[in-house]
């Protein structure tokens, strides 16, 4: 516990930031140190959160925030893997709660051939997060980092639960919190995979896209999407952290150092649009898991397949094996249609599955 001191200048940066005040990037570095290190009390960890969020942090304060969190509470996993190594992610917290998206689309991209280091974490916002989905697929949560940099170097593709590789201040944060924090965006933006060069991260509002992409740039990212998806008939102040099958998506691109913003829409993917409903999240984090399944197992075609098939088209466009976005969908399809999406789950149990013994080959 710090002295008396040290807890009232912590306090007094509360009231500063709830007062305006923005912080540079080494103050923000050594207040966000202070939260995942617990060294304040958690009332105080709380207040100062929700005081720089209502804020809006800027670019320059997240960056500092990344800092404290890469230094202090991120576990790395280094492979031998030459190319692409993709992330299919996003922050949460978005209004329009959809199927679980990034997992099934992880696993299709990786069918098509591109190696995938997909993190995620248990439910925050929704009925289920990415770790719920795994583990309702199988994954066992609680191996080691070393089983997934195994599956990584042998598959193609590993899940990385943020309960894993951010364990002493992250995790515990994210597990008691009930409300939107900077860690809901500089959770995707962890690198425990030292090989990670590019990423699909979805955002819960476009703001965010942009500033997430401006830090991926400031750590040496070479290339990334951030898309905020939109939903015909509903306001686009309601949105989804992913590509949209139900309306436009404004994408913020980096590649090669440059930063561009444009929208694009189902059809730019070849699909049809389909109601929001058609893709809207299921009552329980178990029947979401029935659905990636059922359309895994090629038992469930329609509007959830296309969905998957979408974002993970997004990771195939963004990685440089796909031309397009159109090119992206037509090979995830043939993924998905052929079964080599399941069997990349499939392979992926061996290493990550529970009561996996398989060792490195």
């Amino acid at each position: 516990m710090p002295h008396e001191q040290a807890l009232r200048a912590f306090g007094k940066l509360i009231s500063s930031i709830a007062s305006g005040h923005v912080m540079s990037r080494e103050e923000s570095y050594e207040a966000y140190r202070q939260v995942i290190l617990n060294i304040q009390p958690e009332l105080q960890q709380g207040a100062f959160l929700a005081a720089h969020l209502m804020r809006k942090p800027t670019t320059e304060e997240l960056s500092g925030a990344w800092d404290a969190l890469d230094r202090h509470d991120t576990a790395k996993l280094d492979i031998d893997l030459d190319g692409p190594v993709c992330d299919i992610v996003g922050t949460g917290s978005d209004r329009l709660k959809t199927l679980n998206c990034s997992s099934p689309a992880a696993l299709i991209a990786a069918a098509c051939g591109l190696p995938v280091a997909k993190k995620g974490a248990r439910l925050v916002t929704g009925v289920s997060g990415a770790s719920d989905i795994f583990e309702s697929l199988g994954i066992d949560l609680d191996h080691p980092l070393e089983r997934a940099a195994l599956s990584l170097q042998n598959t193609g593709i590993c899940y990385l639960p943020g309960e894993a590789f951010l364990k002493s201040g992250w995790a515990r944060l994210i597990g008691s919190m009930r409300f939107t924090s900077a860690f809901n965006i500089l959770g995707p933006l962890t690198r425990p995979c030292a090989q990670n060069n590019c990423a699909v991260i979805g955002a819960y509002a476009p703001e965010v896209s942009m500033q997430m992409i401006d830090i991926l740039a400031e750590i040496g990212m070479k290339a990334a999407l951030s898309p905020y998806g939109l939903a015909d008939g509903f306001d686009q102040s309601l949105g989804m952290d992913e590509f949209s099958l139900c309306g436009l998506t404004k994408v913020v691109e980096l590649r090669n150092g440059t930063i561009t913003s444009y929208e694009v829409t189902p059809e730019d993917f070849g699909m049809k649009r389909v109601s929001l409903e058609a893709i809207a999240s299921m009552k329980s984090g178990a029947e979401n898991a029935a659905v990636v399944t059922d359309v895994l197992q090629g038992k469930r075609g329609g509007a959830a397949a296309e969905f998957f098939c979408m974002n993970a088209a997004a990771a195939l466009y963004i990685s440089g094996m796909a031309t397009s976005y159109r090119e992206g969908a037509d090979m995830a399809r043939e993924a998905l249609e052929t079964g080599a999406a399941w069997e990349k789950l499939e392979a992926m149990r061996e290493y990550q599955g529970i009561g996996a013994v398989t060792e490195c080959l």
